[in-house]
C-alpha cells in the first residue's frame, strides 16, 4: 500500500504538471496506434520538429506574457512581417543571410518595444494593444511585399531551419554526434535531479520514494535516448532542435531564477500585492511584450526559412496555436502559473494530434474541431482544479 500512496502522492502533488505529461504520452500512443507506427518513424519524428518549431518557439514567448496576465494576439502578424523584411532585404536587395536574420529579430524588437509601449506605460490592455498589433503588422507585412510572394532565400538562411548537423563524429549508418548530445543531455537531467532532490531531503521537505525516483530517471532517458536514435538513423540533429533546446534551456532560467522571471509569477498571481512589494511593473510589462516581440522574430526567421520565402498570408492563426499549446500546457487563464516546459508540451500535443490526424486522412474542419475542444478541456481542467484546491 505504501507504493500505491507513493504512486499517487507523485502523480497529484501536481496535477497541473504530471497530468500534462500523461496526457501526451497517452496521444503518442494512441495515434502511433492508428497510424500503424508510421507517426515514430524517423521521417516522420524530423518532420514534426521541422514543421512545428516556430509554434514551439512562440508558445516559450507566450507563456510568460500569459504568466504575466496578458495574451498576445499579433505574433502571427509579427511573424509574417519579420519574415518579409528578411525576404526583401535578401531577395531584392542582395543582402547576405546574417542580414535577414538581424533584421528579423530587430523588426521583433521594435513590434515588442512598440507594444510595450501601449501596455505598461499607457495603460491599454494587452488584449487590446495586440489586437491592433494583429491589423497593423499585417498591413504592414502586405506593403512590404507588394502584395506578392517573395523567393527563394539564399539556401545559408534556408538551412537555418531545414539543415542538419551530422556526420562531425562518423557513424556507420548513424550519426554518432546526435546521440552524443543526446547522451550529454539526459546526464545533466539527472545530475539536475538528484541535486533538486538532495536540496529537498535537505530542507526536509517530502519527496517521492527512492524506486519511483529511479524508474522517472531511467524511463525519461530511455525515451530521450530512443528518440536521438531516431533522429541518429535519419538525417541527424536538426538545426531546428538545437535552437529550441538552447530556448527552453534560458527561458527556464529566466523564469525560475531570475528578479525578472519572479516578479512577473507575482504580477499575474497579484498585482496589487506586487505593486506594494516593490516590482516595477511597468518596465517588468514592456519586458514581457519586448522578449514576446523578439521570439515572434525568430519565429519569423525559422518560418520564412523553411517555405524559403515570404507571403502576405505567412502565420495566419499562428497566435491561437501559440495561446493554446500554453493553456493545455497548465498555464492558467487568470496569469501567476505556467512553465516553459509545459508550454512545449502543450505544443507537442498540438502537433502530434494535427501530424497524426493528417496521417489518417482526417478533414482539416474536423482537425480544427478537435484542437477546439481539447483546449476548452484544458482549460476546463485549470478551472475544475482550482475549485478543487480551493475547497481543500
Amino acid at each position: 500500500m505504501t507504493g500505491i500512496a507513493n504512486v499517487r502522492e507523485l502523480l497529484t502533488r501536481n496535477m497541473r504538471t504530471s497530468g500534462i505529461y500523461i496526457a501526451f504520452v497517452a496521444i503518442i500512443a494512441l495515434f502511433a496506434i492508428l497510424t500503424d507506427g508510421t507517426l515514430l518513424s524517423p521521417t516522420n519524428l524530423t518532420n514534426v520538429i521541422l514543421q512545428y518549431s516556430y509554434i514551439l518557439v512562440l508558445a516559450t514567448g507566450m507563456v510568460i506574457v500569459i504568466i504575466g496576465g496578458h495574451i498576445d494576439l499579433s505574433v502571427g502578424s509579427v511573424v509574417a512581417f519579420s519574415g518579409a523584411v528578411a525576404a526583401v532585404l535578401m531577395i531584392k536587395q542582395g543582402q547576405p543571410w546574417w542580414v535577414g536574420v538581424l533584421a528579423a529579430l530587430l523588426v521583433g524588437l521594435v513590434a515588442g518595444a512598440w507594444q510595450g509601449f501601449w501596455v505598461a506605460f499607457v495603460g491599454i490592455p494587452a488584449f487590446i494593444t495586440t489586437l491592433a498589433g494583429m491589423l497593423l503588422f499585417r498591413g504592414l507585412t502586405y506593403e512590404v511585399l507588394d502584395n506578392i510572394s517573395l523567393s527563394p532565400v539564399p539556401q545559408s538562411y534556408a538551412k537555418i531551419a531545414t539543415g542538419f548537423q551530422n556526420g562531425l563524429f562518423g557513424g556507420n549508418g548513424y550519426d554518432v554526434f546526435t546521440l552524443v548530445i543526446f547522451g550529454i543531455a539526459v546526464a545533466g537531467y539527472v545530475v539536475q535531479e538528484i541535486r533538486k532532490r538532495r536540496a529537498a531531503i535537505a530542507y526536509k521537505q517530502t519527496v517521492g520514494a527512492t524506486p519511483l525516483f529511479i524508474t522517472k530517471l531511467v524511463v525519461v532517458g530511455a525515451v530521450v535516448m530512443w528518440f536521438a536514435w531516431q533522429l541518429a538513423n535519419y538525417r541527424g540533429l536538426p538545426n531546428v532542435l538545437i535552437i529550441l533546446a538552447v530556448l527552453v534551456i534560458v527561458y527556464t532560467l529566466v523564469t525560475t531564477r531570475t528578479v525578472f522571471g519572479r516578479h512577473v509569477y507575482a504580477i499575474g498571481g497579484n498585482l496589487t500585492a506586487a505593486t506594494l512589494s516593490g516590482v516595477k511593473v511597468k518596465w517588468v510589462n514592456f519586458g514581457i511584450m519586448l522578449n514576446m516581440g523578439l521570439l515572434a522574430g525568430v519565429a519569423g526567421v525559422l518560418y520564412s526559412a523553411r517555405s524559403n520565402g515570404a507571403q502576405p498570408g505567412a502565420g495566419n492563426m499562428f497566435e491561437l496555436d501559440a495561446i493554446a499549446a500554453s493553456f493545455i500546457g497548465g498555464a492558467a487563464v487568470t496569469g501567476g502559473v505556467g512553465r516553459v516546459t509545459g508550454a512545449i508540451v502543450g505544443g507537442l500535443i498540438m502537433a502530434v494530434m494535427s501530424n497524426g490526424m493528417q496521417l489518417m486522412g482526417v478533414d482539416q474542419s474536423i482537425q480544427q474541431v478537435v484542437k477546439g475542444l481539447v483546449l476548452l478541456l484544458a482549460v476546463a481542467f485549470d478551472v475544475w482544479n482550482k475549485r478543487r484546491a480551493g475547497a481543500r
